[in-house]
């Protein structure tokens, strides 16, 4: 049985090639004979990885090209948007792993001073951050699902959008953009080379993901052409 990379749960394939968004969970799938074409899942099933960048899908209709970074950093900020607004009141929290070994950070006064003040925000988005000195701060735990995430970054991102947003109400309102911040930190990144069960994991993944086909930031995360569309790029039948 594959396992899915980055905490990520495998689906199978949906009844018909329609959204990506409708497939249903259920038991991982190997990568796709080459025989098996017309059963394809919406998104298929993984072929190859382009440039350490992009992953190539053969699908029922085609190919499916997926920037991967941006695919997985739609599927992480969705998962902790359920985590943080799930809760009593939707004021939830997100899940939490401790840290092997606390990471030391060299802090400004402004930083420690936001530490101080937003520690039960921090709380509330996994983050365990102690004062350790006057320009000294240490993570203690970080969400679950960023557990792989270069922690420095993270944090100081993360101090930069508290202060900005400041508290209570405030940061009420702007708690999905700081989630946003968060997610890119957690996403896979370009250059890392996957397996094909990883690749087909993430595949699955975005078929049960609201909004898979777009990321934080608004650019599409996949792209489809057609066998009619590729025949007609090599003047096939012409």
């Amino acid at each position: 049985q594959a396992r899915a990379p980055f905490g990520a749960t495998v689906a199978a394939p949906a009844e018909s090639p329609g959204s990506p968004e409708s497939t249903p969970q259920a038991a991982p799938r190997p990568a796709m004979p080459e025989a098996d074409a017309t059963k394809a899942p919406p998104l298929g099933y993984a072929v190859a990885q382009l440039h350490g960048v992009y992953i190539l899908s053969q699908t029922e209709r085609g190919m499916v090209i997926v920037d991967m970074h941006a695919a997985h950093e739609r599927i992480v900020y969705e998962r902790m948007k359920t985590q943080v607004h799930g809760g009593a009141g939707g004021e939830g929290g997100l899940q939490a792993q401790p840290l092997l070994v606390p990471v030391s950070l060299a802090a400004s006064a402004a930083q420690v001073a936001t530490a101080e003040a937003e520690h039960e925000a921090f709380a509330r988005l996994g983050v365990e951050l102690d004062v350790a000195g006057p320009e000294t701060l240490l993570v203690r735990q970080v969400p679950t699902l960023l557990v792989d995430a270069d922690v420095e970054p993270l944090i100081r991102d993360m101090l930069g959008d508290l202060e900005r947003y400041g508290r209570s109400d405030r940061l009420e309102a702007h708690i999905n953009e700081l989630l946003a911040t968060m997610a890119c930190h957690g996403s896979v990144r370009a250059n890392r080379q996957l397996t094909v069960e990883e690749m087909n994991a993430l595949l699955r993944d975005m078929e049960i993901t609201e909004r898979s086909g777009q990321c934080n930031h608004g650019r599409p995360t996949w792209t489809e052409l057609s066998m009619k569309e590729l025949d007609r790029l090599f003047l096939r039948g012409q």
